[in-house]
């Protein structure tokens, strides 16, 4: 896959979200009415497009009913030793940050704590987060394969 598009309410907070994930701008352009970026990061590219007039987004993670969109997953299974304690620290840094500047993030929200799930042969560790859209965020990691 080439990237994912991601629609925004504001861009420059869009940006300061997912830079904080370890993501950083590898293009700014327009796509012709409004301001776009390609990020890369965490094994993936994204775009971010900033949406004149938007309304707010569906709620994908909590609606059992909401046909589309549900999110996108990062692996992390090769970039950090625990999920638990890079969230924890992800969340202490989203507080920093908005105590240095409100109007740009606001605190972590998160959809669901760290928890174990088994697919197929896989034991997986798996966390939600919400960017700054409200658009769900998956984070997993390997940590069994059964035989």
């Amino acid at each position: 896959m080439h990237h994912a598009s991601i629609r925004t309410a504001n861009i420059q907070r869009a940006i300061a979200f997912y830079e904080e994930l370890g993501f950083s701008v590898c293009e700014r352009f327009t796509t012709g009415y409004t301001l776009a970026c390609w990020m890369e990061g965490l094994n993936g590219r994204i775009e971010l497009i900033q949406i004149p007039q938007p309304k707010p987004a569906p709620d994908a993670f909590a609606d059992e009913h909401y046909v589309g969109y549900y999110h996108l997953s990062f692996d992390l299974t090769d970039i950090i030793p625990d999920l638990s304690s890079w969230l924890i620290n992800l969340k202490e840094r989203f507080l920093v940050l908005v105590n240095n500047n409100p109007d740009l993030l606001e605190p972590l929200k998160v959809l669901l704590e760290p928890t174990q799930q088994q697919i197929g042969n896989c034991i997986y560790e798996v966390a939600f987060i919400a960017d700054t859209d409200g658009l769900p965020l998956e984070f997993i990691r390997v940590l069994a394969t059964l035989s």
